[in-house]
């Protein structure tokens, strides 16, 4: 999320090389850099490939007829944009208290704040409530940046622009944090729509959108449209929208077809990476180092995502494609903005960025294609005669992350009854007329692993302590024997305690 940023500390010169066919000229464009704060972490399909038919499982109309769900209700329910996060509002207990809460794919946990915070405007008063009803049981949850706690309750919940009708579902209200608040923005809890392997204490805490689907009876499945590319980032007010559609999916939102992608396992919405190309160049490195340790599509982080040594590998192709010479290193990191003057357009200078994934059909992929627009990100106005950006990638430790980033140039379709993730062409991926993504496929996956995943590490807290648990007994087990055989007389009990965790893998990275 951008903050705010110092004084000019640099003022220099970066050639960039205009190539055509006749000749070479060379243009030097001034490049002011600022030092900024920008936490630029976040908390951080289809048979074979065939175009999805408009009235395929009857997902595309604009309502159902049992009237449950009318998709054309539900347009530009969403508010926010990459920087901050994308939100949506939402009556919450009797009477009904309103509350902004971040849509995000990547956790599985309703929560909402309940007690006053610096960074809150309102909060959600439990007292006030007379359906609202706590379990007694204490939930936190960690990330990356901060952290928040509250106590398990239940409680009526309904959305103005969302299904018809109010259910009953599990809601943690915040009532300690740190680091998750953040000033400037305009929400005040998040709603996790990933699966309950997600959720906190555990999974037998059933997340929202499981609940929508079982009591509305609705298709299992949302789709997701965010419209802020290219949209200043932290400007006041909320200039940028977008869709949240629970129960299908909504043609007036996309363009063309809808490829996708199947979802390797059901916790997070984990895909299979083949392969990135930074222009037309491959990067031609092992496909599992795309997916280690996972690679998953979450709106809940801002930017691209991707692990140490892709994310270097991308970096190395953008500065030998982009014709830009010496450039500031704290540029990529995310410590610096480069600000370019006005009337200039430094974004023809930097190349598209694909990314191949996985189709259904395991023997081909498909491509999604950003342009630079969308990860070369414009800021709040900070120098009069300069317009700013910062990079919207970022280094990770803990997997490949698809964040607003990318998902900002498609409508995303997460078909949980089907495990698939799709992508589309978005309606609002576009500037001046101007589309900023592409789709494209199939592809042959002839020249990639036939498993990209196998280099993943072990995905679930419970898996480590069940693998430690394992290993413990084992170890005992032969301690056990060795001290029988020395001594045949005695007899050794030990107690083993203690718990295995990964905190990597509790919930993904910061939002922003």
């Amino acid at each position: 999320m951008a903050g705010g940023c110092g004084v000019a500390l640099l003022l220099c010169c970066v050639s960039m090389a205009a190539r055509t066919a006749t000749a070479t000229a060379f243009y030097t464009i001034p490049l002011k850099m600022f030092s900024g704060h920008f936490n630029s972490s976040a908390a951080l399909n289809l048979g074979s490939l065939a175009e999805v038919e408009p009235t395929e499982d009857n997902l595309s109309l604009a309502s159902d007829p049992a009237g449950k769900v009318n998709f054309l209700d539900m347009l530009d329910n969403l508010q926010g944009d990459s920087g901050r996060g994308y939100y949506m509002e939402m009556f919450i207990g009797t009477p009904p208290q309103t509350v902004n809460i971040l849509v995000d794919t990547g956790s599985s946990n309703f929560a909402v704040a309940a007690a006053p915070h610096p960074y809150v405007t309102h909060y959600f008063d439990t007292a006030l409530s007379r359906t609202y009803r706590s379990s007694g049981i204490v939930v936190s949850v960690k990330y990356t940046q901060g952290y928040w706690e509250g106590e398990l309750g239940v409680d009526r919940v309904s959305i103005p622009k969302g299904p018809n009708g109010t259910i009953s579902v599990n809601i943690a209200p915040i009532l300690t944090s740190d680091g998750f608040f953040l000033p400037g923005v305009n929400w005040q809890g998040i709603l996790g729509l990933a699966y309950p392997m997600l959720a906190r204490p555990d999974s037998s805490v059933e997340p929202f959108f499981d609940a929508v689907v079982r009591q509305m009876g609705i298709p299992d499945v949302f789709s997701l449209q965010m419209c802020g590319a290219g949209i200043l980032a932290s400007v006041s007010g909320d200039p940028a929208a977008g869709s949240l559609i629970m129960g299908g999916i909504e043609p007036t939102l996309y363009k063309g077809s809808i490829w996708y992608t199947p979802i390797k396992e059901e916790w997070y919405y984990q895909v299979e990476i083949l392969k990135l190309e930074v222009g037309d160049q491959n990067l031609n490195l092992n496909c599992k180092e795309y997916n280690t340790d996972k690679a998953i599509v979450d709106s809940g982080t801002t930017l691209l995502r991707l692990p140490k040594n892709v994310f270097n590998a991308v970096v190395d192709a953008i500065v030998q494609t982009s014709l830009i010479q010496k450039f500031s290193e704290d540029f990529w990191t995310g410590t610096k903005l480069a600000c370019w003057l006005k009337g200039e357009n430094p974004l023809q200078f930097f190349p598209k960025i694909s990314i191949y994934l996985r189709a259904i059909n395991t023997s081909q992929s498909f491509r999604i294609t950003i342009l630079p627009q969308l990860y070369i990100q414009p800021v709040a106005e900070i120098y009069n005669d300069f317009e700013c950006f910062r990079f919207g990638i970022s280094p990770s430790t803990n997997g490949l992350v698809i964040g607003a980033t990318v998902m900002e140039g498609f409508y995303v379709i997460f078909d949980r009854a089907k495990k698939r993730v799709g992508f589309a062409l978005s309606t609002c991926a576009e500037s001046s007329g101007v589309a900023l993504s592409e789709i494209a496929g199939p592809f042959a996956a002839a020249d990639v692993s036939s498993d990209c995943l196998g280099g993943s590490l072990l995905r679930e807290p419970v898996l480590w302590a069940i693998s430690y648990a394992l290993m413990g007994i084992c170890g005992l087990t032969l301690l056990t024997l060795l001290l029988l055989m020395a001594f045949p007389c005695r007899c050794h009990r030990r107690d083993t305690t203690g718990e295995i965790t990964d905190e990597s893998s509790l919930v993904r990275n910061r939002i922003k």
